[in-house]
């Protein structure tokens, strides 16, 4: 397994659908920011999980977004991530997204090396203090 390090690239598209869009605005259907979100996580998630040990995985715990622009339907959105820093279990990635003619996002996420068998106990005994 390579190392957890400063340095570590992510990137992945989507193609805009008026499922991933915001139909609620009737013919103005552009990309959504909580689609983009899910974009982000989804490659910071996939660029460090080679280098985590066996049992662990990341969890989203915080995000500084600015979306730029609006995407329409039927364009694509490229998104790249780079992590910064590790402090702890902590990581941060320098985010953002272009589609084919500019920067539509930027900033900033969070993200929190966990060790999933811990996390379902918790959540257990979370769901258990239910009345």
């Amino acid at each position: 397994m390579p190392p957890l390090e400063a340095g570590i690239l992510g990137e992945g598209s989507v193609k805009v659908t008026p499922e991933n869009s915001t139909r609620h605005l009737g013919d103005v259907m552009v990309f959504t920011t909580p689609n983009l979100v899910r974009l982000l996580e989804n490659i910071c998630t996939r660029s460090v999980a080679p280098h985590l040990a066996e049992g662990e995985a990341t969890v989203g715990v915080g995000i500084d977004l600015r979306h730029l622009a609006a995407t329409p339907v039927g364009m694509t959105v490229t998104a790249t991530s780079r992590l910064t820093g590790i402090k702890g279990r902590v990581l941060t990635f320098a985010v953002e997204a272009h589609d084919e003619r500019e920067k539509v996002a930027e900033g900033t996420h969070w993200r929190a090396v966990v060790k999933v068998a811990e996390v379902a106990e918790r959540l257990r005994r979370k769901a258990e203090a239910l009345p």
